[in-house]
């Protein structure tokens, strides 16, 4: 691997690993939150590690689970983020902390053991100024599992590489992401006018100075999905939404893939109020059902039954809520010029 700088008065077992900032934006997590900081704590990797929780104005356990974790370990520090916006809580975060890798973590990930050692292995070999893998939807009940293999196939999410997976390389945006602090520093930190996609947002403005975003595979983060319908059409619309923030606001970040979902809801609701004029438009919206039923026997044949009968109405709602949340996303949500 190639050397990082090192600090003369690291014990010599930790020469050449960088100490790493991890940073953990926090709100409503007291189920989740000690088992993510051990998880964190407990990697594998032979240089030193801070964590920084940026705690939120939560409607749980959440502040006093993480002051006692600080108060049993001086590796961990909190800070207040009083707005709970996250966007805000990683900016907290990132200025509360020290070194010069930082490691974006979320207060419900699960890191496999050796996820920071990967990292700083491949932002020696890449030189990248943002490394991160796959975001490993795992599901318990049977909603979930039919989430998970929804948000790990191109049905789904399309083919983003940190959702369905793929090989290493440069990358647009990847999940969490392990930093470069000059890289921060150089692009200012992450869009605090952005409530949601501030990362793909963020690694947009890495790229366009001149950085490298990769994607790594070998960097998987376990991750729980929405547990119920209303939920996951909540974040998917707002996924919707912001991500047509994003593209006001950066010309030139839209593609075809990301048109898909609101063309297939405009197609639907059109089809769906000329039909009674012209039963022959229920051919769209009916094509598009048949089309889901089927792509779901395909994608979930591995599912227990119960997950399986879930995955159409999951991937509709997916499609439908981000289509929907794209299209009405509100021009009043674009950045004021200057700002």
């Amino acid at each position: 691997m190639k050397q990082f700088p090192d600090s003369p008065h690291a014990p010599a077992e930790t020469r050449g690993w960088p100490p790493i900032s991890v940073i953990m934006p926090v709100l409503n997590e007291e189920r989740h939150l000690r088992e993510a900081v051990d998880m964190v704590l407990a990697q594998h990797y032979p240089g030193e590690i801070e964590v920084v929780l940026a705690v939120g104005p939560s409607h749980d356990r959440t502040q006093e689970v993480a002051d006692a974790i600080a108060a049993a370990d001086r590796r961990v520090t909190v800070v207040p983020n009083p707005t709970g916006r996250t966007p805000n809580a990683l900016n907290a975060a990132i200025a509360a902390s020290r070194n010069g890798i930082v490691a974006r973590v979320d207060g419900h990930a699960m890191l496999p053991p050796d996820y920071l050692r990967i990292a700083v292995e491949t932002l020696a070999e890449t030189g990248a100024d943002n490394v991160g893998g796959v975001m490993a939807a795992e599901g318990v009940s049977p909603f979930e599992q039919a989430v998970a293999c929804a948000m790990t196939s191109k049905i789904g999410v399309g083919a983003a590489a940190f959702h369905v997976g793929g090989t290493a390389g440069p990358a647009d945006t990847v999940y969490l992401g392990v930093f470069r602090r000059a890289a921060l520093d150089r692009v200012g930190g992450y869009d605090e006018h952005f409530q949601r996609a501030q990362d793909w947002e963020m690694n947009h403005r890495i790229r366009q100075s001149g950085g490298l975003v990769w994607f790594q595979p070998r960097m998987r983060v376990s991750y729980r999905p929405r547990p119920n319908v209303r939920a996951l059409a909540k974040q998917y619309f707002h996924y919707g939404r912001w991500r047509r923030v994003v593209a006001r606001t950066h010309e030139g970040t839209i593609n075809l893939r990301y048109l898909a979902p609101p063309a297939a809801v405009l197609a639907m609701i059109l089809g769906l109020v000329v039909s009674p004029f012209l039963p022959l438009a229920l051919i769209v919206p009916g094509g598009y059902a048949v089309a889901i039923v089927a792509g779901s026997a395909l994608t979930g044949s591995h599912l227990p039954l119960p997950a399986r009968l879930r995955l159409p109405l999951v991937y509709a709602t997916m499609h439908c809520s981000w289509g929907w949340g794209f299209l009405t996303s509100p021009r009043k949500l674009a950045r004021p010029p200057g700002s």
